[in-house]
């Protein structure tokens, strides 16, 4: 009898068996991973408002920006639950459910790398080749960018979880684990290394011609001098836009670098452990970051909450308040 109350499914002789922490533990960990989920639902959701109501925010960089929120958004609202429920001892929906949980996962994930690398593309154009920024970055190509970026994450996740997905549960052990195999060598080069090789050289170019504009600009040389304020306002926009985005950046790194570090033996990922769930997690508070880095650096952010927050956006023509 002591042996079938510690199995997650008694009536099965399949059935996996249950580990059990205390439950002050458990009561912790589950209260401050439905609190970061939460919050990041909350504040995801109140950039996606702000974006999108507010004329002014209507600009190719904040496109971007929209479409990362959307992943954070959806990470928080759809992924976090999910693994909130791996922490549980048991997994009690099903095959096809824990492969399609991780089906949503990857997606989502995967548009977000691909959404850092639009930034870091965004702001190589806007501080190394500002004159043709304007003609190179318009709002129907940033469009089209984000709806293909959406694609490929559907496309490669569909294609890095076919066999998961043809047999669901083939890699379980015992019956109420949730547990995939991907190949590790693959997904590593195609969703770290190679985007987060993109982002670091297009950020280091980014970051040294953005010192040689502060020197000119500091030094008042000739070149400087001859271009009206406006313009030199607008460089220093853009630099502190590069300045607020990096650090997005530089936070996605490190929040994404103990997941894939675990891969770089190459060797096939089993996916579905404590240690694992607790490294996932991290990827996902990387989606609550974001907008407290906004918050932060960003005054047209806090100036759209506050609006949002009093209901002011309520009032006709709204759209049309000043918040930068």
């Amino acid at each position: 009898m002591m042996e079938e109350a510690e199995l997650c499914f008694p009536q099965i002789n399949t059935s996996c068996r249950k580990h059990t922490r205390p439950q002050s533990e458990s009561m912790l960990i589950y209260f401050l991973l439905s609190f970061v989920s939460l919050l990041t639902v909350i504040l995801n959701l109140l950039v996606i408002i702000s974006i999108s109501h507010f004329r002014q925010l209507h600009t190719p960089t904040n496109l971007i920006i929209l479409s990362l929120a959307v992943s954070d958004f959806l990470v928080g609202l759809l992924v976090m639950p999910f693994q909130i429920l791996l922490m549980e001892p048991c997994w009690l929906l099903g095959d096809l459910v824990c492969v399609l949980q991780y089906f949503l996962a990857f997606i989502i994930v995967c548009s977000s790398e691909v959404n850092m690398v639009l930034i870091s593309v965004d702001r190589y154009v806007a501080i190394c080749d500002p004159l043709h920024y304007s003609t190179r970055i318009t709002q129907r190509r940033v469009k089209i960018c984000v709806l293909l970026s959406w694609i490929y994450s559907v496309f490669y996740s569909f294609l890095i979880l076919n066999e998961n997905l043809e047999k669901p549960g083939r890699y379980n052990s015992c019956y109420g684990e949730c547990v995939i195999n991907i190949f590790g060598t693959v997904d590593i080069v195609i969703t770290f290394l190679l985007p987060i090789s993109t982002i670091v050289i297009l950020y280091l170019r980014v970051f040294v011609v953005a010192v040689s504009q502060a020197r000119a600009m500091r030094s008042h040389i000739t070149a400087v001098k001859l271009q009206s304020s406006v313009t030199v306002t607008v460089k220093k926009s853009e630099l502190k836009a590069a300045r607020t985005l990096g650090v997005v950046v530089a936070v996605f790194i490190v929040c994404y670098c103990p997941y894939y570090g675990g891969s770089l033996s190459g060797n096939e990922i089993m996916m579905g452990s404590s240690l694992n769930a607790v490294i996932v997690f991290l990827v996902y508070i990387n989606s609550c970051l974001n907008p407290v880095i906004y918050a932060f650096f960003y005054p047209w952010f806090r100036k759209s909450v506050k609006v949002i927050v009093t209901l002011e956006i309520l009032k006709p023509h709204s759209n049309e308040t000043s918040v930068l």
